[in-house]
């Protein structure tokens, strides 16, 4: 039997997808695995912030549809660019287990910037997640933010010719390609609070099980599932679909298992002057139900009014 894994073509989805064709080869032996590069809209435009393209699913779009004609048998992706909501005959079939989830600060070698703590005023820092900018400006409201688009390789070059004193990426990510020696600090959770489902991988594929081969691949999907993972990331993504969020608005979530599940997120204004936060713990078999109502909690306390302004301001 063949599978064909669908997948963008960055290093990194590359690096994600191949991981998960090494796990499949594995299991299975006798299963011959190919890739099939998709290009994404996200990766097409690359000289606009996402937060302006508007949508979802900017990265997924297309190679849900590659599963959808049935080109494709298994979307490997980063969860936290997947959706709340999946078309109509798709599913996450799995989560697998997280790499560090935290942000990590990338000094330009020659600024001698050893901590985000010592960017000083009017220093230049590049991102272009507004999650991020949010929630750093909020700390340092002095900070120049530099919109910066591309793949970790194209992130870390205009870093090196100048064009900031430093950057904001994955760890994760950092640390699959081996790049990981250029982290100058990994930023603490409550510094800089993770995207919905940082470090994690979900594997995306067809619902309709009737047919022999999609009932083996769910079935393999699921041996590749992560239970911890899997619970906290869908925790952070109930948190995130109550709050009907997207790449416009500076939404973060972070969930960790310990005795229970603990859940801390927040919502913040573009410019980082309203930050609200909170804390919800519970029962690790409620983390989707507490992600909803941790959502509740901070629109009850002026989330709702955050988020209707950025979208107001986002159909103007």
């Amino acid at each position: 039997m063949e599978i064909t894994i669908g997948t963008r073509g960055s290093k990194l989805a590359l690096w994600q997808a191949e991981w998960v064709k090494r796990q499949i080869e594995q299991l299975q032996p006798e299963i011959t695995v190919h890739l099939k590069i998709i290009k994404t809209t996200g990766d097409k435009i690359t000289d606009v912030p996402l937060s302006k393209i508007g949508g979802k699913g900017l990265f997924v779009k297309e190679i849900e549809e590659s599963l959808l004609r049935g080109e494709s048998d298994i979307a490997v992706h980063s969860m936290k660019d997947v959706p709340t909501d999946f078309p109509e005959g798709l599913h996450l079939a799995a989560i697998c287990e997280r790499e560090d989830p935290r942000d990590a600060f990338v000094a330009r070698n020659k600024q001698g910037i050893g901590s985000f703590d010592a960017m000083p005023d009017g220093a230049a820092l590049g991102t272009s997640s507004l999650r991020r900018s949010c929630q750093l400006l909020n700390l340092k409201p002095g900070l120049k933010i530099i919109q910066l688009r591309g793949n970790l390789d194209t992130r870390l070059r205009k870093l090196d010719e100048g064009l900031c004193d430093a950057i904001i990426l994955a760890a994760a990510g950092m640390k699959r390609l081996g790049v990981d020696s250029r982290i100058t600090e990994v930023l603490p959770i409550d510094v800089s609070l993770p995207a919905i489902g940082q470090g994690a991988i979900g594997i995306e594929c067809r619902t309709d099980i009737s047919h022999s081969k999609d009932k083996l691949i769910n079935a393999i999907a699921g041996q590749l599932n992560h239970t911890e993972t899997a619970v906290c990331v869908r925790a952070e993504r109930a948190f995130l679909k109550r709050l009907e969020g997207g790449c416009q608005v500076p939404i973060a979530a972070h969930a960790t298992l310990g005795g229970g599940i603990r859940i801390a997120g927040l919502v913040g204004s573009v410019d980082g002057a309203r930050m609200i936060r909170g804390v919800i713990e519970g029962n690790a078999g409620d983390s989707e139900r507490l992600g909803t109502a941790l959502a509740e909690d901070l629109i009850g306390r002026g989330a709702g009014e955050i988020l209707m302004e950025v979208y107001e301001k986002g159909k103007g």
